[in-house]
């Protein structure tokens, strides 16, 4: 059975790099207090086609994105929907949780990845 490799925008390495070393809060909180520990291995900021996903597991094809107020605008919205779209055509299960959520709500946001996983 031939490997199927995702796109990798070379392009790309040096920001995922910088968004690595500056995650958000709520990024730091998912993967310290959670993701790291998990069996499973998960990537970081990592980049897929044209875009760099705030987290990735490739065993099951799961991209977890955490979501800022940038999100909730109309262009923010907009630019979601395609991503989701383009990420979907690999195969990618993409999950998403507000910033707040993963801050306000952690026991729950967890239950889900561990779900979804």
């Amino acid at each position: 059975m031939p490997t199927f490799h995702l796109p990798y925008n070379h392009n790309l390495i040096e920001l995922a790099r910088q968004m690595r070393k500056n995650p958000t809060p709520a990024e730091r909180k998912l993967w310290e207090e959670y993701l790291h520990n998990l069996p499973v291995r998960i990537l970081r900021q990592k980049p897929i086609d044209r875009f760099i996903v705030d987290f990735y597991c490739a065993s099951v094809k799961l991209a977890i994105e955490l979501d800022g107020q940038q999100h909730y605008t109309e262009e923010g919205m907009t630019y979601d929907m395609e991503r989701t779209a383009v990420l979907a055509g690999y195969g990618i299960k993409v999950i998403r949780f507000s910033n707040q959520e993963v801050m306000n709500d952690f026991e729950n946001v967890c239950k889900q990845i561990t779900d979804s996983l």
